[in-house]
């Protein structure tokens, strides 16, 4: 007999770095056993001969990134848009391009997590003040925004630029003289102390799962005359980190992990705020408030230490594939 899901197809446009770290086969295995197809798309030949998908997961931001300053890329991203996506309103992305967008961009991302405070505000959810610092912008006039905007040091700074390998290059900034440090356009954000440990929200549809990273250690608070440290969050933060950046000074007391409750207002204010369902945030707990607070936002991520991935992921598109049966 034909299960409601037989021949439909769902397109998979990753980079190959993703699609071996994702296990792409493994998870097409599990499809065909409820006749969902899984088709690797190849974006730089015609889409239409590769069709028809019901549905299209990517991660298609690295050519978004590469398409501000790259022709070619942005030809691959207007023909995709264009002469696939316009030409099959039925066929559903994973997720819309117009709302990656505002994800790549660390301006538009923090403008969106500072808002979450007022309407999280019962949950006692915030994120770090923070400052955008455009290109043109003088030490001077960095170092007069960093008081007017009250923000305290020690402070991270981050790449305006949210995706690709440059935009995990940051440093930690600690006084006003190594504000000559910073290479704009980027954002510096009040460096909160939270024990070293982050909270790693990964959302899969309607689905989320919290998942503990090792984070950088706390640092005292205030400005001083050391020298800036600048690093990787990769060789920070992923599951096999180790680096001198996140072994404690000192013995920690306990600090409670996130609140289920306020972790799952945080992910479905995000969900309608962002219109997305794979996207990852990145959260800390505050050692001195215990307030939880959001650090980053991030566009499907790497899912590493959620063994439910495949299964959710295969849960929210059959879940899309049967509204689009009944619409």
């Amino acid at each position: 007999t034909r299960g409601p899901m037989s021949g439909r197809r769902v397109g998979f446009c990753l980079s190959d770095k993703k699609r071996r770290r994702m296990n792409l086969g493994a998870f097409a295995d599990l499809c065909a056993g409820c006749g969902v197809e899984v088709v690797e798309i190849d974006i730089t030949q015609r889409l239409e001969p590769q069709g028809p998908f019901d549905v299209i997961v990517h991660k298609l931001s690295d050519v978004m990134v590469e398409a501000e300053r790259d022709s070619r890329a942005q030809q691959l991203l207007a023909s995709f848009q264009q002469s696939y996506v316009s030409a099959h309103p039925e066929t559903v992305l994973l997720d819309p391009l117009p709302a990656m967008t505002q994800l790549l961009d660390r301006f538009a991302s923090y403008r969106i997590m500072t808002k979450l405070h007022n309407s999280l505000r019962d949950w006692r959810i915030c994120s770090p003040p923070y400052l955008e610092i455009h290109s043109d912008a003088h030490l001077a006039s960095i170092q007069q925004a960093v008081i007017n905007q009250s923000l305290s040091f020690p402070l991270i700074c981050k790449t305006r630029v949210a995706h690709g390998s440059l935009s995990h290059e940051m440093s930690l900034i600690f006084g006003a003289g190594s504000l000559a440090d910073v290479r704009p356009p980027c954002v510096l954000q009040s460096f909160i102390n939270h024990g070293a440990v982050l909270h790693k929200v990964f959302v899969v549809g309607d689905r989320h799962f919290c998942v503990e990273r090792p984070s950088l250690k706390n640092f005292p608070s205030g400005p001083c005359d050391r020298k800036t440290i600048f690093f990787n969050s990769h060789q920070v933060s992923k599951p096999e980190s180790s680096s001198d950046l996140t072994a404690l000074d000192e013995q920690m007391p306990y600090l409670p992990p996130p609140s289920s409750e306020a972790v799952a207002a945080l992910v479905k204010e995000l969900r309608s705020q962002l219109g997305m369902v794979l996207f990852g945030v990145d959260v800390i707990i505050n050692i001195h408030t215990h307030t939880l607070t959001v650090i980053d936002i991030n566009i499907f991520p790497g899912y590493e230490g959620v063994p439910q991935f495949f299964s959710s992921l295969l849960d929210h598109i059959k879940s899309v594939l049967t509204k689009q049966i009944s619409a």
